[in-house]
C-alpha cells in the first residue's frame, strides 16, 4: 500500500541521512573497519561465568563460616548461662540453679523435631524413611547421653575445659570406627591423636578449670567429659552404619529419626525422675531460663542444618577447619563474657591441640590433592 511505501521510503531516508552525516564526520571509514571485527563472545562469556562461580562460592563460604560460627558460639553462650547462672531459688529448688540437663537435651530435640519433619516433607513428601525407627535408637541414645554429659560437665569443669576435651574425640572415635566398621588407621593418625592428648592433659592440669576444689568434684567432672566424648564418638559411627546398611537414608531423615527416637527418651527420663514438676515451677519463677532454652534450641537446630550443607557443600575438611577455628573463638568469647581467668599452661596445651588439629587438617587436604591430581590423565 502507499503507507507501506511511504514508510519504506522515509526509513531509507533516515539511513541515507545517517550514512552522510558520518561520511562528514570522518567515521564512515571506521565503522566499516569495525563492523567485521569478529568480538570473542564465547571467551568473554567463560570469563563472566567463572567469575560469578568464584563469587558464588565465596559466598557460600562466608554463609557456611558464619551461620557455623554464629550458631555454635551463641549456643555454647547460652549452655553456660543456663548452667552457671543463679536464677531465683524455688521451693523445689532453694539453690537456684537451674535444675535439669535433661530438659536442655529435651528442648533441643523438641525443635529439631519439627524443622527436620517440614524438611522431609518439602523433599521427600514423607517423614518415613528406609531405615526402622528402631535402627535410630543406639544413635539417639548415645546422642542423648552425650548432650547430658556436656550440659552436666558445666557444673564440675570450665567451659575452656570442656571446648578443649571435644578434641580428645578423636581417640573414641578411631576405637569406635576399629570396632563397628573394622576401619584401619596409620601410625601417623594414632601420633596425632597421642599429641591432642598430651595437650589436653597440659590443659586440665592447670589451675582454675575446675568448678570445686575437691579431687571428687574432679573426678566428676572428668568423667561426665569422658561420657560426652565416648558417647558422641559412638553416635557419627552409627550414624556412618546406618547409611552403609540403608543407601536411601539422606541428613535430614537422619536428624528426624534421632530427634524422634531422642525426644521419646528424655521424656521418659523427664517423667521417671521426678524432674518435670520441679522443672515446670522453676521456669514459672524464671521465665528468662525458658528463653535461654529457647535460644539454644534454635541455634542448635541452625547449627545442625549448618553442618549437613556445610560438609556437602565443601566437604569435611573444610568443615573441620571451620569447627576448629569455632572452637578456638568459643574459649576466647567465654573467657570475655564470664571474666574467665587462664593460667599459662593452660596456653600451652591449648596450642599443642590446635596445632596438632591444624597439622592433621593440612595433611589431609594436602593428601586428598595428591590423589585428585594423581587420577587426572597426562596429556
Amino acid at each position: 500500500s502507499n503507507l507501506t511505501i511511504t514508510y519504506k521510503d522515509m526509513s531509507r531516508d533516515i539511513e541515507l541521512s545517517k550514512l552522510a552525516r558520518l561520511e562528514e564526520e570522518g567515521l564512515l571509514e571506521e565503522v566499516n573497519r569495525t563492523k567485521h571485527v569478529a568480538v570473542p563472545k564465547a571467551a568473554n562469556a567463560e570469563v563472566d561465568v567463572a567469575d560469578q562461580t568464584i563469587l558464588q562460592t565465596t559466598i557460600e563460604f562466608l554463609f557456611c563460616f558464619f551461620s557455623l560460627q554464629v550458631s555454635y558460639i551463641v549456643w555454647g553462650m547460652m549452655q553456660e548461662l543456663i548452667m552457671n547462672t543463679t536464677f531465683k531459688p524455688t521451693p523445689m529448688t532453694p539453690s537456684g540453679h537451674f535444675p535439669s540437663a535433661t530438659f536442655c537435651v529435651f528442648s533441643n530435640r523438641f525443635l529439631a523435631i519439627f524443622v527436620s519433619a517440614l524438611a522431609c516433607y518439602l523433599r521427600h513428601g514423607s517423614v518415613v524413611s528406609a531405615a526402622p525407627l528402631l535402627s535410630f535408637t543406639p544413635a539417639a541414645l548415645s546422642n542423648t547421653l552425650s548432650s547430658w554429659g556436656q550440659y552436666q560437665a558445666l557444673d564440675y569443669v570450665s567451659f575452656s575445659l570442656q571446648t578443649i576435651f571435644k578434641s580428645s574425640k578423636i581417640i573414641p572415635v578411631m576405637f569406635m570406627g576399629t570396632f563397628l566398621k573394622g576401619t584401619v588407621y596409620s601410625r601417623l593418625e594414632y601420633m596425632e591423636a597421642i599429641g591432642i592428648t598430651v595437650g589436653i592433659i597440659i590443659f586440665s592440669l592447670s589451675k582454675g578449670n575446675f568448678a570445686g576444689s575437691t579431687v571428687w568434684h574432679e573426678v566428676i567432672g572428668f568423667l561426665l567429659l569422658s561420657l560426652y566424648v565416648l558417647s558422641d564418638s559412638f553416635t557419627s559411627q552409627w550414624q556412618s552404619r546406618i547409611y552403609r546398611d540403608y543407601g536411601k537414608i539422606d541428613n535430614f531423615q537422619m536428624m528426624f529419626g534421632i530427634n524422634v527416637s531422642a525426644i521419646i527418651l528424655t521424656t521418659l527420663a523427664l517423667v521417671f525422675s521426678g524432674e518435670l514438676p520441679e522443672i515446670v515451677e522453676f521456669l514459672a519463677y524464671n521465665p528468662k531460663a525458658l528463653y535461654y532454652n529457647i535460644i539454644t534450641a534454635i541455634c542448635s537446630t541452625t547449627g545442625q542444618f549448618a553442618i549437613f550443607y556445610t560438609i556437602k557443600r565443601f566437604g569435611p575438611d573444610v568443615f573441620t577447619v571451620i569447627m576448629t577455628t569455632r572452637q578456638m573463638l568459643s574459649i576466647v568469647v567465654s573467657n570475655y563474657l564470664f571474666n574467665h581467668t587462664m593460667a599459662a599452661q593452660s596456653y600451652v596445651g591449648a596450642a599443642i591441640v590446635f596445632g596438632v588439629i591444624s597439622y592433621s587438617i593440612y595433611r589431609k587436604i594436602k593428601d586428598k590433592q595428591e590423589k585428585d591430581a594423581a587420577r587426572i590423565p597426562a596429556r
